[in-house]
């Protein structure tokens, strides 16, 4: 059975782990082994309406919710991509809204030295990816509840 990433695999789980490889090049391997782990996404989830957009591959999200908490189902066509949204994931699979929108995501890739260690066009990827997730988060917050007898 996979992990789940963001419940089973922390992101201190995602820095500590890296910290143990010596070269980028391992780093890069198990970040692409991270990808391998994520469950398949079923073909028909796989539409121009959950393409992410700013990523050189092809990037697929789709938010779920189980009560407060959101579950995302993603995939890639690339494999060190896939490998990135496992290392997004743990941020912010299986959390509120909120905590999504408190999640210092910036002081995680710092921490995990990520972000200078991609291509730019990788880089900007990695940040649309987050994007869409906060903007997921932030619109379920401001939508209004219903109120009976408005």
């Amino acid at each position: 059975m996979n992990p789940v990433f963001g419940i089973d695999v922390s992101a201190d789980d995602i820095v500590e782990n890296l910290s143990f490889f010596d070269s980028w090049e391992e780093r890069y391997k198990y970040i692409i082994d991270l990808g391998k782990e994520l469950p398949p996404m079923a073909v028909e989830l796989k539409s121009e309406v959950n393409l992410v957009r700013g990523c050189q591959s092809q990037v697929w999200l789709v938010p779920q919710r189980q009560g407060e908490l959101f579950l995302f189902n993603v995939d890639s066509d690339a494999h060190i991509v896939k490998g990135l949204l496992a290392v997004v994931l743990v941020a912010f699979n299986g959390k509120s809204a909120q905590a999504i929108l408190d999640f210092d995501i910036d002081s995680y890739f710092s921490a995990l030295d990520l972000v200078r260690h991609l291509s730019p066009s990788r880089g900007n990827g990695l940040r649309a990816m987050v994007k869409k997730i906060q903007d997921t988060a932030s619109a379920s917050l401001t939508a209004a509840p219903l109120v009976p007898g408005q």
